[in-house]
């Protein structure tokens, strides 16, 4: 708990003009102990202690606040969680082990038998899996459709329908989608729309603002952004949190650490620095990528060649931190590219401060068969390219060096 001092703190603060994001990213929802310790306090346990029988049985049965079980609540947790609330524009989150542990909490958490999802055909490998092969096993129907297309979207809409789910900016085709038009959707049909927002950050893209219902994250990605540990959060409201979420996420354990939380929240406090830098050389790398030979296409959303950039420009702040391109000559091509790279790692990682590169068509998306990449855009001469926070002229010289290996 915090001391009364930080009460008093927060007491002031709250009569002040609201806090500008970098700021709560350093100081939001802190929870001090009595020593007075500047870091956060990461408080590595599994239970915790009850003066008595008598508050041990007013805890659990909710008539007395306080922290029960590291499973579904804990101090060095819940200043994550507060602090993506603060950055989010959320009343309520929940942390969870893993990105894919909070999207797959985030539908499973809404629906039974019978009910009905309808998601955007371009997602990420494990997400199709939650939504084309595990949620059908329980009895949940599933429909997939073109992202960008509305009209699709309202077609597959049933009196059934649930949940709308899709990620914007894509992975990694890098579409984006209109948000409030696909919330307005949803809310007319009696739906929540759940929106994967971690290619846009928290920082270029505010989905609440849009009309969303739940926004997911994997913090392992830009949140943490240096490499170290798996964790995700799910972002509502209170209400949606209390009565949906918290009880499954309770009694199914997906729960993040203590340490990855502490973790998460050092990654937190620099995260406007990181994005700044890395979407600034993602767009001079966009724009150096598009006017080199043996590359015949660019995808990066503020770029104006973009089929969705007027939209993007409405919807975000920024272009982001990844550029989607492709070369010719195919897998070889591309092998040679990555290969030949020196500053820049291979990896299927992304968000980091380290520049990183993969091979969509037989990493993150090796699953689908070759048709369906095909109709997502991914083909064997596509590489996805995370910009890290290094100076961007030593980018673009390790990139000339990759694409004049491509050339042979």
């Amino acid at each position: 708990m915090s001391s009364d001092t930080d009460s008093k703190s927060s007491e002031t603060d709250s009569k002040r003009r609201p806090l500008k994001p970098a700021t709560q990213l350093v100081h939001g929802g802190v929870l001090r102990s009595p020593f007075g310790e500047l870091s956060e306090a990461l408080f590595l346990t599994q239970s915790f202690v009850y003066p008595t029988m008598q508050a041990a049985e007013a805890r659990f049965k909710g008539d007395e606040p306080g922290f029960i079980y590291s499973r579904f609540s804990n101090p060095t947790v819940a200043m994550f969680e507060q602090r993506m609330c603060l950055l989010e524009g959320a009343e309520a989150a929940r942390a969870t082990a893993s990105g894919m542990a909070a999207v797959t909490a985030s539908l499973l958490s809404q629906v039974k038998a019978g009910d009905h999802v309808v998601a955007a055909r371009a997602l990420f490998g494990s997400c199709l899996y939650v939504v084309e092969e595990l949620l059908p096993r329980f009895g949940v129907e599933t429909t997939l459709v073109d992202g960008a297309d509305l009209a699709a979207w309202k077609k597959a809409l049933r009196k059934e329908t649930k949940v709308l789910f899709l990620e914007t900016p894509t992975n990694p085709g890098l579409e984006v989608y209109d948000l409030k038009a696909l919330a307005d959707l949803a809310h007319e049909a009696g739906a929540r729309l759940v929106v994967d927002n971690v290619f846009a950050t928290p920082l270029l893209q505010k989905p609440f603002e849009f009309g969303a219902d739940i926004v997911v994250y994997s913090a392992t990605k830009h949140i943490d952004g240096q490499g170290r540990c798996l964790g995700g959060i799910i972002l509502a409201s209170r209400a949606l949190i209390d009565e949906t979420l918290h009880n499954f996420l309770r009694q199914t354990g997906p729960a993040m650490s203590p340490f990855n939380a502490w973790v998460m929240l050092k990654g937190l406090e620099t995260l406007p620095l990181r994005v700044a830098q890395q979407a600034s050389s993602a767009a001079k790398i966009a724009d150096f990528l598009a006017e080199q030979p043996g590359v015949t296409r660019v995808l990066y959303p503020f770029r104006d060649d973009h089929p969705q950039a007027a939209l993007a420009r409405r919807q975000m702040t920024g272009g982001g931190t990844l550029v989607s391109f492709d070369v010719a000559g195919g897998k070889e091509a591309a092998f040679a590219l990555a290969n030949a790279l020196e500053i820049v790692k291979i990896s299927n990682n992304l968000g980091d401060a380290k520049s990183l590169v993969t091979h969509p068509a037989t990493t993150t998306h090796q699953r689908l068969t070759p048709e369906a990449r095909a109709a997502l855009g991914i083909g064997e001469g596509m590489l996805r390219l995370s910009v890290g926070i290094e100076d961007c002229d030593d980018l673009l010289y390790d990139l000339k060096r990759g694409l004049s290996a491509a050339r042979g």
